[in-house]
């Protein structure tokens, strides 16, 4: 039964050596390059705020479509991949989830429907793969 216990005992030994030995800046991403404003109307910014739009409405336990209403300012970061930060403004549409329609959706207005919210997504792109995830997204109402 001793065996058994010291067994386990330099078992764990090595495994809390080796988790106190991990470099933790081994794991993080190195960025080639930072944070830098860039415009909205870019080919990979409205790739990246179309996915995180059909993300974000995918999530929703809204029964309507939410459509951008404002890019508020857009952010490219390189690091593996290009990180998109994106602070927009979103509405609640007239159009339900469920018609698969959304080119004849308009932003309910003046009504107790009416809703919106800001949200930051961080999309990564490989845009070139065709390549989209939304890495973080923060979203509150207005």
């Amino acid at each position: 039964m001793t065996g058994l216990r010291d067994s386990c005992l330099i078992l764990l030994t090595l495994l809390v050596a080796l988790v106190a030995s991990t470099d933790p800046d081994k794991n993080k991403v190195k960025v080639l390059r930072e944070l830098k404003v860039i415009d909205a109307s870019n080919a990979n910014v409205k790739q990246c705020l179309w996915f995180a739009m059909q993300e974000y409405n995918k999530e929703s336990e809204d029964k309507y479509i939410f459509q951008v209403v404002k890019i508020v300012q857009v952010q490219l970061q390189i690091t593996d991949r290009l990180e998109y930060f994106i602070d927009v403004e979103i509405a609640r549409s007239n159009c339900r989830k469920l018609s698969n329609n959304s080119e004849n959706c308009f932003i309910q207005e003046n009504s107790k429907m009416e809703k919106r919210v800001t949200c930051r997504f961080l999309v990564g792109a490989l845009p070139w793969n065709g390549d989209f995830t939304v890495m973080k997204k923060q979203c509150a109402d207005i």
